[in-house]
């Protein structure tokens, strides 16, 4: 069965968020723990939800850090946000060539629109699963789902794109195909650990992927 629809995560595989994400976590936890935090042990709070990262640092002030994360990081959104090479692109030939498009991300609406909008990608999706229309955020298979059931799609017609092993857990979780992107800050050895199907070192290594699916 050939495939119809695309679900994409946001972050890190549509637009790059990085360094607003990074810099967002290190200026809330040098707030309250100075100097303990470096670059490097930010990664891992990259995927999860802020709910989870928090929790793990300190589960008294969940809130409240989430609240100082979210002050910065919208503040900040536009200047650090930037798109990745051949994403628009790509997009946009699936938009015009009769894809479904969705995207399934753990973050809030507001701060998903806000990215959509500065990079133009709003046009071109259906369907924008985020954080606050469900109950369990990727890897659990809800939110993927639930975009499918929106798309009126079969996940054995869907690939699920994205940078992070919740994406490539979630997709095989809901029943799709998974496609993992080699930009991914966390490194493509990383994401292989967690077999995508397929690996994408440019967005428009998809287009590619489809055509092959196809015969």
């Amino acid at each position: 069965m050939s495939i119809n629809t695309i679900l994409f995560d946001l972050d890190g595989t549509l637009i790059d968020t990085n360094e607003l994400i990074i810099s967002s976590f290190l200026h809330t936890l040098g707030k309250y723990y100075p100097d303990r935090y470096q670059r490097e042990d930010v990664l891992p709070f990259m995927g999860p939800t802020l709910h989870e990262t928090f929790e793990s640092v300190n589960p008294e002030k969940v809130e409240e850090m989430i609240s100082v994360y979210r002050e910065y990081n919208i503040k900040n959104h536009d200047v650090l946000v930037k798109e990745f090479a051949g994403v628009f692109e790509t997009v946009r030939t699936l938009k015009e060539s009769g894809y479904k498009l969705g995207i399934v991300t753990t973050k809030v609406s507001n701060v998903v629109e806000k990215g959509l909008r500065l990079t133009n990608l709003d046009q071109f999706f259906d369907v924008v699963v985020t954080l606050d229309h469900v109950d369990k955020p990727k890897p659990d298979a809800e939110p993927i789902l639930k975009a499918l059931s929106l798309l009126d799609a079969k996940p054995e017609e869907a690939i699920m794109v994205g940078d992070n092993s919740h994406d490539i857990d979630g997709g095989k979780n809901a029943g799709t195909k998974t496609a993992g992107v080699a930009w991914t800050v966390k490194g493509r050895d990383f994401l292989t650990r967690f077999e995508p199907d397929y690996m994408l070192d440019n967005m428009a290594d998809l287009l590619d992927i489809l055509e092959a699916e196809k015969q």
